[in-house]
């Protein structure tokens, strides 16, 4: 059986079984690595992404594993240290001797070791969301969230909707939040959208009264943060608290129930680009992504509470990895490496994937979804 056409049997705990071929190597674990920032201000990433390939793996084996193989997940806690990720992945590809690596909570971890698989030449899925991880294309590393360019894409094409052409941008000073400025400032011209603003803050920062205070000076629109963890959600409560009443968009970097937590009350009305996963049972029943998005959704949080987008990602990796070592029959790393490149219409939670060999991300634009927080939720803008 494909795993592809038994996507969603899978994502709601049926029976997952694969041909019956390849008895050879029958007592052989398929050995799938992976470096996820756990613990530390990136776990709202990592963490999910682990329970979910621990999830889906354990499952997998319950039911026979693939092709007769059991599923073998190898682990380390990067704590979003992009130099921990890089030790880490030097073990997994000399010492364990992983067939295929779905990880990289963060855009900072997956760029540092790309040149170690690319040289190593082992498959690598990443689950961060810089463009600079597929753009240019490597020859062995793919990846599954949407990327930045994409989220402000979809951010500006809301505001023209809205009439809005003049944009205040502040972001943070990680990897994604640097490459998400970037992408922002590069796209804005593209949609006649004038930046009157670009401020910055730390990690560590706890207040940024001062950059938004300097934006509310400006004869800006609405406002766009682009980052992730606590400070957009700090962003969020000081637009509100200085009585700034301009439309507020967040990237995709804060899809999950966490940012709301966060940010409370002030997160309402905020807009943001996000995976179809947030709102699943939104969907129009005739909506091919519906039963996969339901079924992981479903399975996630019977087990470990509300579902994010970063889980997703993980499922979205780990799903196209095992598709690709079941149509190749084998681990061969090159011929693994290969039918990744060839996954087409594969429905995973970020979207519609189709990937080739000058995409090997293979998401659209319409995989992504403009969401609005109502009422502590998110919603679907029309």
């Amino acid at each position: 059986m494909n795993i592809k056409k038994s996507a969603t049997a899978l994502a709601i705990g049926v029976a997952l079984t694969l041909g019956a071929a390849g008895q050879a190597l029958a007592a052989e674990p398929i050995k799938i690595g992976t470096f996820l920032a756990v613990t530390g201000p990136a776990s709202f990433l990592g963490d999910p992404e682990l329970k979910t390939l621990q999830l889906y793996i354990d499952n997998i084996n319950a039911k026979g594993g693939i092709d007769g193989r059991q599923v073998e997940l190898m682990h380390y806690d990067t704590g979003g240290n992009a130099k921990e990720a890089v030790n880490f992945v030097k073990r997994l590809i000399q010492k364990d001797k992983v067939d295929v690596i779905v990880g990289g909570s963060t855009s900072g971890s997956s760029l540092s070791v790309m040149p170690l698989v690319e040289k190593a030449g082992i498959p690598f899925i990443s689950l961060a969301g810089a463009v600079s991880i597929i753009e240019p294309v490597q020859k062995w590393t793919f990846k599954t969230p949407h990327t930045d360019r994409m989220a402000a894409q979809k951010i500006y094409e809301d505001m023209n909707r809205r009439g809005i052409t003049k944009v205040a941008l502040i972001s943070g000073n990680g990897g994604f939040d640097k490459s998400g400025r970037n992408q922002s400032l590069a796209m804005a011209a593209s949609y006649d959208i004038e930046i009157v603003a670009d401020e910055q803050y730390g990690a560590k920062d706890t207040d940024m009264t001062a950059q938004l205070a300097k934006i509310r000076d400006t004869d800006a629109q609405a406002i766009l943060n682009f980052g992730f963890g606590s400070g957009p959600a700090i962003v969020t409560k000081n637009v509100r608290q200085l009585g700034i009443t301009l439309p507020l968009y967040q990237s995709h970097g804060v899809a999950s129930k966490k940012y709301i937590e966060l940010a409370g009350e002030a997160a309402e009305g905020v807009r943001l680009p996000a995976a179809a996963l947030l709102v699943a049972d939104q969907l129009p029943e005739s909506d091919p992504q519906r039963p996969v998005l339901l079924g992981y959704k479903n399975l996630y949080e019977a087990k470990f509470g509300d579902v994010s987008t970063f889980g997703g990602h993980a499922y979205d990796g780990l799903m196209i990895a095992l598709e690709a070592i079941d149509r190749a029959d084998s681990t061969d790393k090159a011929k693994v490496r290969d039918e990744i490149e060839k996954t087409s219409k594969f429905p995973g939670t970020g979207g519609v994937f189709n990937m080739s060999p000058s995409d090997h991300m293979g998401l659209g634009l319409d995989a992504f979804q403009m969401l609005e927080i109502k009422n502590g939720d998110w919603t679907i803008v029309k």
